[in-house]
């Protein structure tokens, strides 16, 4: 895994990025809680996301937000904060110029932001929100949510209650063909204590289930494409 300095916005932003074998990896950008409560990219249930999707093969990164560790700037209450991860998603495509994938994840706060810039940047494929805090910020702006995804949260969580989760989405409508999973960590409080292996495997599970599915859609174009370009072929020649 990788330091980075990148040159954003306000300054520089502090970065960690681990570089997926093989030719054209799917790519994954990670985000932190909140930056007034803690929130770094050193936070456990961040880290837990970044290793996961490392370990999928994705090329994975997770940054400071401005303000946080040695990321220049000020906290923005969100705004800015969503300019530095569209930022930062520009410069993980910069290393990947042709990912198979593109997805983004985050926790808490973070999730909140992942969400919102999923509405903005078309090339996102799927995402994992934990714990949104939707008492805190109304999820009716994925209207439509444009790619499919999974929200996961605690049925301890006092920070960030499933209930208002489950409240916010009713409110939410998404694309067709595109699906809004929802999973509950039994026992589980806002910051995962005791059960990161638990979210972590709620996670890991629905990414393979979405990987496995976009491998089988693209050997399936493949060979259609196999099967179009013979039909274009001029018949043999008679012996």
């Amino acid at each position: 895994m990788g330091e980075l300095i990148i040159s954003g916005p306000a300054g520089r932003i502090e970065a960690r990025y681990a570089q997926a074998p093989g030719e054209n990896p799917p790519i994954a950008l990670i985000l932190h809680p909140h930056p007034k409560a803690g929130g770094t990219m050193q936070d456990p249930v961040t880290i837990t996301l970044f290793e996961m999707f490392a370990a999928h093969g994705f090329s994975t990164m997770r940054f400071n937000f401005r303000g946080v560790g040695r990321s220049q700037g000020q906290f923005d209450a969100g705004v800015a904060e969503l300019s530095d991860a569209a930022y930062v998603l520009d410069h993980l495509e910069s290393l990947n110029e042709a990912p198979s994938q593109c997805w983004v994840a985050g926790s808490s706060f973070g999730a909140y932001i992942c969400l919102q810039l999923l509405m903005r940047r078309p090339e996102i494929d799927g995402f994992v929100a934990v714990a949104p805090p939707a008492n805190h910020y109304d999820l009716s702006f994925l209207a439509p949510c444009p790619a499919s995804g999974i929200i996961i949260s605690g049925d301890k969580d006092v920070v960030a209650p499933p209930q208002d989760i489950d409240r916010s989405l009713t409110k939410v409508r998404v694309q067709k063909g595109e699906v809004i999973e929802r999973a509950t960590v039994t026992g589980a409080n806002h910051f995962f204590q005791g059960k990161l292996d638990d979210m972590e495997k709620t996670a890991s599970a629905y990414l393979k289930k979405r990987m496995k599915a976009f491998e089988k859609a693209q050997k399936e174009a493949a060979e259609a494409k196999a099967i179009k370009d013979a039909a274009k072929l001029p018949p043999p020649k008679p012996a």
